[in-house]
């Protein structure tokens, strides 16, 4: 096994851990909503965010217990958009992460109501987790940059421009500035989050973590929509050819299958370049690169 992918199991199990504790038990009443929550978070995926946070804040020297806390806020926050992305008011999708959506396994009201009181819960852990060795005023700079993220500014507001775009004619720029916040904003935060989780933060190093991170996001997204006409259902857990069904744009609609390739690729190297300062206390961030424009599903 790889040193990443022994890296990248440690940072999974680790924020598993710390999301089995922050999450209500299923004893605890409302039992259904904490029941759907559970079943949301803890599904099988990636942790792309949570192990972005951890990455991040050990290539400035945090120690792993003291990312738990932010690694689960930012997982907390991707999982509520994807339980309200999938409802039949948005993407209608019956399939995520090779299960049925929160609203197929429970109901629309208690899907809305889990992405609801996981969106508050996310917030909570970053300002109560005691394992977060930071002054008062960056905890709330932690703060902030989520809900900045999370917001009409970011990862919300992304949302709202793809639902508008669907079966309009967007350029490059258009499509690049919705994905830059639909996914790429959550996805800097991550980083922002790991980052800011050492006091006194050189600014020059969190300013190249987070361009880093705004390279990789739209890499990110431009390789999902690759996927989305190469790969299959059964991969990659969720509806293959999604995105053509419901006539959204995307990056191999604009710039042609092997074009789209090509920006992915460009995209990983601005990345990479970035990380030139750090020695290889960030080669976990390099390998992340890597991974999310080789990955299959």
């Amino acid at each position: 096994m790889s040193d990443f992918s022994e890296r990248l199991h440690v940072y999974q199990k680790s924020v598993e851990k710390a999301l089995g504790h922050w999450l209500p038990d299923t004893s605890i009443q409302p039992e259904k909503l904490h029941e759907a929550m559970r079943y949301s978070v803890l599904s099988e995926g990636k942790r792309i965010r949570p192990v972005l946070v951890y990455a991040t804040g050990q290539a400035f020297g945090v120690k792993l217990e003291a990312l738990d806390g932010p690694a689960c806020a930012v997982e907390i926050i991707h999982a509520y958009s994807l339980i309200h992305d999938d409802l039949p008011a948005m993407d209608d999708d019956d399939l995520r992460r090779g299960r049925p959506t929160c609203h197929k396994k429970y109901d629309d009201a208690t899907a809305i109501l889990a992405g609801d009181a996981l969106q508050a819960l996310s917030f909570h852990i970053l300002a109560h987790d005691p394992k977060i060795q930071v002054n008062s005023q960056q905890r709330l700079s932690m703060i902030d940059t989520l809900a900045i993220a999370s917001g009409s500014r970011g990862m919300a507001g992304g949302q709202a421009i793809d639902l508008a775009a669907v079966g309009q004619s967007l350029n490059i720029t258009e499509l690049e500035n919705m994905h830059i916040h639909k996914t790429g904003a959550l996805i800097k935060a991550s980083t922002e989050l790991g980052a800011l989780s050492v006091e006194n933060v050189d600014l020059d190093l969190f300013s190249r973590v987070s361009q880093y991170a705004k390279c990789i996001g739209l890499a990110f997204q431009i390789k999902d929509d690759i996927l989305d006409i190469e790969s299959d259902t059964e991969t990659l857990g969720k509806p293959q050819g999604s995105d053509r069904e419901m006539n959204k744009p995307t990056y191999p609609e604009l710039l042609g299958l092997n074009g789209a390739k090509e920006a992915a690729g460009e995209l990983h190297s601005k990345a990479i370049k970035c990380l030139d300062v750090f020695d290889e206390q960030a080669d976990t961030l390099r390998a992340i690169a890597d991974y999310i424009v080789k990955r299959d599903k």
